[in-house]
């Protein structure tokens, strides 16, 4: 057996250094396991996790409204357009006297085709939840109406709306136009014009 094949065997026949872990050279630098430090950093990642899953959960929630609200009011802007289509088409029919559409054929042509448009126009509202004011005789709401003048020495409670100029309209529970209405003001004492409460329900007055 040659000289070097002889140190091969040798060092194969060397037992293995037994010495333990925290003795031998190639050990991991680092003293004992603090475990009061590693719980205190489990529980600040925790904290952390937990805000950023809510501040998530918040965000979405936030986005998801957003999206409702541009869905649900998407033709508002086209809707306050088409109001003055709905007045126009209003007037021409409340100026035409009914003796006068008994007695011409032709003019009851038209007043029927005038009818027929804003009953289509009335049912494009109703299909985008837009509804007409018209608050003759009703409590004067500053949420709803816009008071245009005062009108004394009525019979009617104070605050009440005893005119009605111009209609106004909602979608769904926002305001595209207050009704332009003139309102009772008498003498004696009465209740003054207040907006109404949530119990019947809040008007969105932000178009």
């Amino acid at each position: 057996m040659g000289s070097e094949e002889k140190d091969v065997f040798d060092n194969m026949q060397r037992p293995i250094d037994q010495a333990p872990l925290d003795q031998r050279g190639d050990e991991i630098p680092g003293g004992p396991v603090d475990l009061a430090a590693l719980q205190a950093d489990y529980l600040a990642m925790k904290d952390q996790l937990l805000r950023a899953v809510a501040e998530t959960e918040n965000t979405r929630r936030r986005l998801t409204r957003e999206r409702d609200e541009t869905a649900k009011y998407a033709a508002s802007s086209f809707a306050k357009e088409m109001l003055d289509v709905a007045d126009n088409l209003h007037r021409a029919l409340a100026a035409i006297p009914a003796e006068a559409v008994a007695r011409d054929e032709a003019l009851k042509s038209l007043f029927d085709g005038v009818s027929a448009t804003e009953r289509q126009l009335d049912a494009a509202f109703t299909r985008q939840q837009i509804k007409r004011l018209w608050p003759e005789g009703e409590k004067f709401d500053s949420n709803l109406h816009q008071a245009m003048f005062e009108v004394p020495g009525t019979d009617q409670p104070n605050g009440t709306v005893v005119q009605v100029l111009q209609a106004g309209y909602v979608m769904h529970d926002r305001l595209l136009r207050p009704a332009l209405v003139g309102v009772a003001k008498n003498d004696q004492k009465g209740s003054d014009p207040k907006p109404a409460g949530d119990a019947s329900g809040h008007v969105d007055t932000v178009a």
